[in-house]
């Protein structure tokens, strides 16, 4: 159907739910219209005649000109997702398209820009951020939910909680969830890595010392159990407590007490412990390195965090709550990661767990500034391999044969995903099926 002739072309994008506007040469609005007008809180009358950037005053607008790029480069800028601040000082997330103008004969007279309001896909997606988040733990799977669901009960008791499960499941997170839940939440969270200090200075840490106890010990210095009076102190890698420490920690646990270093006189103190390893202490009990009823004492509640590996279907959550994260901190525009990343990550078994999947995206953030991230932008251990030429040429067969041998195992590494295959070896879905019927032929 052509469009009609005598239809003004102000009132069909008028009529638009999306924001338009048109700037010339010296960035003056020329056209401005409804939608945009009700998108910014600009009157269409206050906007013709500004510069642009004095209405939608977006990150854009400083150095990173939509417009702008697009008239330099000569290309055309597709839904990238900016802030803009409304007439009213409120910030409203916008999806900006932008191209240049150019009349009958092509000289160039300006530029159009498109912008649609995310307010409501940013609140939908906040719902179900939230829906899915506990204490800032992110996770929806069987195995997470079944530990939220004990949270709260474990939280408001006073009981000692050991806290199990691999390097980079979250355990300080954990553990400032049940003290933020607990009746202590107003008091202090002091935490200490029990394997990250020398024995020697791990003690005056945790217990703290008197004047002279030392040749540098000038004046008295609180410990760690006297900081966190009144609320928890979160003891992680227990498993790593040398044994003189191990007598001193029973020994606050059973009377409630401890002496600093060079003292003589006895400090009560009002702390919950949680205490967390990623070793196996009854291995250690039963091999004489960890104190048996020091391991009673710390075991009154365990809680065993799941490793990423066994809780696969967080990983979208995961990551958008990372690259929401990185996005805030670093001013990016990233949208997220492309379905081959995303099946990269599904197929691995993230031997450091939670912290291992942040810190492959903060590398991604480096090399990917806006869009998806691509498996160019993944550490080089994640990327795909082809394989090498000793596993493919295998003595013996033809050519044919050595192709075979090489599609079957791109499939197999693949997982039998055809359209995955084909991107990996760099063929067709048809030139894939006429291999595979071929290698069916010569029964391989």
């Amino acid at each position: 159907m052509p469009f009609p002739k005598n239809l003004p072309c102000e009132a069909v994008l008028d009529s638009l739910a999306d924001g338009v506007f048109t700037v010339d040469h010296d960035w003056n609005i020329t056209y401005f219209n409804s939608a945009a007008a009700r998108i910014t809180g600009t009157s269409q009358e206050d906007a013709l005649g500004a510069k642009c950037w004095e209405v939608l005053r977006s990150g854009l607008c400083d150095g990173d000109c939509a417009l702008g790029e697009c008239i330099k480069e000569g290309v055309q800028v597709v839904n990238r997702t900016k802030f803009i601040l409304r007439s009213d000082g409120e910030k409203i997330p916008v999806s900006i398209s932008a191209s240049a103008l150019h009349d009958n004969e092509g000289r160039h007279i300006g530029g159009v820009e498109t912008f649609r309001d995310l307010t409501e896909i940013h609140l939908m997606r906040k719902k179900v951020s939230d829906l899915y988040t506990f204490e800032d733990i992110v996770g929806k799977s069987q195995a997470l939910t079944k530990v939220f669901q004990i949270m709260p009960q474990i939280s408001k008791s006073e009981a000692t909680v050991l806290l199990l499960g691999e390097s980079g499941t979250g355990k300080e997170l954990f553990a400032s969830a049940i003290h933020n839940l607990s009746s202590r939440r107003n008091g202090p969270f002091v935490a200490v890595n029990c394997g990250a200090l020398p024995d020697t200075l791990l003690e005056s840490e945790l217990f703290g010392y008197k004047a002279g106890a030392f040749t540098d010990a000038k004046k008295d210095k609180p410990g760690r159990f006297e900081l966190a009076a009144g609320g928890t102190i979160f003891l992680d890698e227990i498993g790593d407590l040398p044994g003189k420490l191990q007598v001193k920690l029973l020994r606050v646990l059973q009377e409630k007490s401890f002496e600093p270093l060079g003292g003589t006189k006895t400090v009560p103190t009002d702390v919950r412990i949680v205490a967390a390893t990623n070793r196996n202490l009854e291995e250690r009990v039963a091999g004489g390195e960890f104190r048996q009823d020091l391991f009673y004492r710390l075991n009154v509640v365990t809680l065993r965090l799941p490793p990423l590996r066994e809780r696969r279907e967080d990983l979208p959550l995961l990551i958008d709550h990372f690259i929401q994260r990185h996005n805030a901190l670093l001013g990016r525009n990233v949208e997220g990661v492309s379905e081959d990343v995303l099946s990269i990550f599904l197929r691995h078994d993230f031997p450091g767990n939670v912290r291992e999947l942040e810190n492959i995206l903060e590398y991604a953030f480096i090399l990917c500034q806006e869009g998806f991230i691509q498996v160019e932008h993944l550490p080089e251990n994640l990327q795909p391999h082809r394989p090498s030429e000793e596993s493919i040429y295998e003595p013996g067969g033809s050519l044919e044969e050595i192709k075979c041998r090489a599609v079957l195992r791109a499939l197999k590494r693949n997982q039998g995903r055809k359209m995955a295959t084909c991107r990996e070896l760099g063929i067709s879905k048809d030139t894939l099926r006429r291999m595979l019927d071929r290698c069916r032929t010569l029964g391989a």
